[in-house]
């Protein structure tokens, strides 16, 4: 049997940039091993498999696949998915902004589409994160070592460190510059040594709110023990988290905000993430977050009969 399949670059305007994502837009008849060994062949971030909804034609039921397992959630596969499927005219873009729903195993997301002489512009989704939060955090020293940083270059006047978790939990670090975002390095050692491990955090999203680029707002930067030394993955899972942190902060007044984050570097394959948040207080929060996408490739894949 062979299955059509489109890769594309998230929340990038340009190609070779921002994150790479597979999709695979009629996955019906694939079992879940076959789909994991699909996404293990990719060896991308996510490969999603996406599956008609008998029920409601304006919807769309997708399963994610990292290399190594199945995604209950993520927001890069959103975008990657709702492009493709708009591209391929899967889901007709009949207006300037047209709506329908992305089915994750996690719940349904809400999804927008804004089109420009036909064709998909910038995706955006919805979220309503319920949000835990622990002020109770690895000492800025422990940080500091662990990240492999001084304890001056975390920002202390402004924001301070806090664990946040939507589902999963993220030890959230601001720091004084880009560059220290960038200069970062997780220790190993340090942080078997610290409180950190006593929590349940496994990924730490470092941030700055001095940034190297007019249209960003905010540099982020992922690390943790199940890293790669050297990656710098999407942050995307994050964004409820963050968005959740930046309304416990004390200076964060009730409205509605828009802000920009990106990760990565110019040479790195840089993302950028446009962002919307509703703070209503007492976490009653909503954000929409949107981005671009860029098609890279497309073709088709071989699946023997017996799988």
């Amino acid at each position: 049997m062979e299955y059509c399949f489109s890769t594309v670059d998230v929340f990038t305007d340009e190609i070779f940039a921002g994150a790479q994502i597979a999709v695979i837009p009629d996955a019906v008849g694939l079992s879940t091993a076959t789909m994991q060994k699909i996404a293990c062949e990719f060896n991308l971030s996510e490969t999603v498999f996406v599956f008609p909804n008998a029920e409601n034609e304006n919807s769309r039921r997708m399963r994610i696949f990292s290399p190594l397992e199945e995604v209950d959630f993520a927001g890069h596969p959103v975008i990657a998915t709702a492009y493709v499927l708009a591209l391929t005219g899967q889901i007709e873009l009949k207006a300037k902004n047209n709506s329908f729903v992305l089915e994750q195993n996690h719940g349904p997301v809400q999804v927008n589409i804004s089109s420009d002489s036909g064709l998909p512009n910038l995706v955006q989704f919805s979220l309503k994160p319920e949000p835990i939060v622990d002020r109770f955090v690895p000492t800025d020293q422990e940080i500091a070592a662990f990240i492999g940083l001084k304890s001056s270059e975390l920002e202390s006047k402004k924001f301070r460190p806090m664990m946040v978790s939507c589902g999963l939990p993220y030890l959230i670090v601001p720091l004084c510059s880009y560059e220290s975002v960038r200069a970062a390095k997780f220790n190993y050692s340090e942080w078997g040594e610290s409180s950190a491990p006593a929590t349940a955090v496994q990924e730490v999203l470092l941030f700055s709110n001095k940034t190297k680029y007019k249209n960003s707002d905010f540099h982020g930067r992922l690390l943790g023990p199940n890293i790669g030394f050297k990656e710098d993955p999407p942050i995307g899972s994050a964004i409820p988290a963050f968005t959740s942190y930046l309304c416990t902060q004390q200076h964060t007044r009730i409205g509605t905000y828009t802000f920009a984050i990106d990760r990565g570097t110019q040479s790195e394959r840089r993302s950028l993430l446009h962002i919307e948040m509703d703070n209503k207080g007492k976490n009653n929060l909503k954000i929409r977050v949107g981005g671009q996408a860029v098609l890279v490739s497309e073709g088709k894949i071989n699946i023997p009969d017996l799988m």
